[in-house]
């Protein structure tokens, strides 16, 4: 199996960046077009990325403020079954280290490594939303 792991400080408190990762309205802010779904354990999100890319995961971590994770279970091929997560290390008030992960994935393909790429340049977008408050629009956001 091949995993994608990336940390990085956001400044900002836990528990706001905790919304931007689990909440429907933040994961719509920085890396899906629209979801749906409640970040309990055990609930379904809907994962909206066009017409094409309706997928779903299934909350398989939730500690608020802490761990959010997702499994994905209706996606392409070769992301079913990967696990997205976030862990959060508060390192003061307002500044909170984010340990994210994409692991599970079957073969070190083309895909995997786009997929890498692209996770970096969505969690550059997710820390200037939560600092900045910066709104990019959808369809520029592996442009920015």
């Amino acid at each position: 199996m091949f995993d994608i792991f990336h940390t990085f400080i956001i400044h900002s408190s836990a528990e706001k960046i905790f919304e931007g990762i689990s909440a429907p309205d933040g994961l719509d802010n920085w890396w899906t077009r629209n979801s749906e779904g409640n970040p309990k354990t055990g609930s379904v999100y809907r994962l909206d990325f066009g017409p094409e890319y309706i997928w779903e995961a299934i909350v398989t971590k939730n500690i608020g403020g802490k761990e959010f994770e997702l499994e994905m279970t209706k996606a392409e091929a070769h992301w079913i079954g990967t696990r997205i997560g976030f862990k959060l290390n508060k390192k003061s008030a307002n500044t909170t280290e984010v340990s994210f992960y994409h692991t599970g994935w079957p073969e070190n393909s083309e895909n995997y490594r786009i997929s890498s790429y692209c996770w970096a340049m969505y969690l550059r977008i997710l820390k200037r939303n939560i600092e900045l408050g910066e709104q990019v629009p959808y369809e520029k956001r592996l442009s920015v």
